[in-house]
């Protein structure tokens, strides 16, 4: 399990957990708990990165997963403020463990 931090505007915080992450031939998939429970599965393209959240319906392009700015602004798009938020720090907190 791996924890997080997740801060929105300097106002307000909250944890998030990693509850499993595994390796597939193509991408990663890992499960969020937070404020919600969270699907996320990441991996490459030929454009670059992605992340898909299946249960939100949702999807778009991610950076380097160290970069919290681009992946914030890209996931808070598709996720909403909260959960975008949630899910780049996610990617962070994984950013040592993951190669994409």
């Amino acid at each position: 399990m791996i924890e997080f931090q997740c801060k929105k505007e300097k106002k307000e915080m909250w944890e998030g957990k990693i509850i499993y992450l595994k390796k597939y031939k193509s991408h990663y998939e890992f499960r969020i708990e937070s404020r919600s429970g969270i699907l996320v599965l990441v991996g490459k393209t030929t454009d670059g990165g992605f992340a898909c959240m299946p249960d939100f319906g949702a999807g778009c392009y991610i950076t380097n997963l160290r970069n919290q700015f681009w992946n914030t602004e890209k996931l808070v798009n598709v996720l909403g403020e909260v959960d975008g938020i949630t899910v780049a720090n996610a990617l962070f907190a994984l950013s040592n463990e993951i190669d994409i």
